[in-house]
């Protein structure tokens, strides 16, 4: 009998003393960066990637009272992954982060799933695309493995002979601006001549170029490059037409 009443008080002590204000309770999980449970936990900047590819770009998912749910991302964007320029806002609704176009329609929709995992979305064209929180938000990634070889290789074949017309002085223009800059393409050489205020250009910084199929191809020093197709009128223009405007118009020396 003694030894039964210890017990009941024992049990009765133990359930006082997890109901007391002060009993530690199980600690919850942190939320998952990656899983938002509501607008704001979303609002930040965000990495999208080309699945199979090292294309990626940062967007930033805004949240401002006037401008609504929003998407921004850096110029540069446009070139590395062309599909950032149709996106303009962005929803989370119906378990999904969705990034939609100037109309609402959805340009890429990434389902966010229970389980741990990458979020991953399928573009009209085929492609799949990634998105993973970036910067504080985002847990510490694993290292990146290391990648040597940073420069294209060069291409063996001989360059093609131009077609008589296609060597000489040209102008660059750009969307609103005229003859920012003058090239030379010589046989074997590209100079660009003196007075180029082109800021594009000058970072850009090219060094040759070559003419193959009916295209001309300009090279950086860094070994980037640029295609260009003819459109009429000793005229090239970038192909394909991604970013700000760039065409080469054939004028005089």
């Amino acid at each position: 009998m003694t030894r039964g009443l210890r017990a009941l008080g024992l049990a009765a002590c133990l359930a006082l003393w997890l109901a007391a204000p002060g009993a530690a309770a199980p600690a919850a999980a942190a939320p998952d960066p990656a899983r938002p449970r509501n607008a704001a936990e979303a609002a930040g900047a965000w990495s999208l990637s080309l699945d199979g590819t090292p294309r990626r770009c940062v967007v930033t998912l805004a949240g401002d009272a006037a401008a609504g749910q929003t998407v921004r991302f850096p110029a540069g964007c446009r070139r590395a992954l062309p599909i950032v320029g149709r996106l303009a806002r962005w929803r989370l609704e119906d378990g999904a982060l969705r990034l939609l176009d100037e109309a609402n329609a959805p340009v890429l929709d990434f389902a966010l799933p229970e389980t741990p995992g990458p979020l991953s979305a399928a573009a009209a064209s085929g492609e799949r695309y990634g998105i993973a929180p970036e910067g504080p938000r985002a847990a510490p990634p694993e290292p990146p493995p290391v990648i040597r070889a940073a420069l294209p290789k060069p291409d063996p074949r001989p360059p093609a002979t131009p077609p008589e017309g296609v060597s000489g002085t040209y102008a660059l223009d750009r969307f609103s601006e005229k003859d920012t800059c003058r090239l030379a393409l010589d046989v074997g050489a590209l100079r660009v001549l003196d007075g180029c205020r082109d800021l594009g250009l000058t970072v850009f910084d090219p060094v040759s170029w070559r003419y193959d199929e009916g295209r001309i191809t300009l090279f950086a020093r860094r070994g980037h490059s640029v295609g260009l197709v003819p459109f009429g009128d000793g005229r090239w223009r970038r192909d394909p037409e991604t970013g700000t405007t760039f065409v080469l118009r054939r004028v005089a020396p």
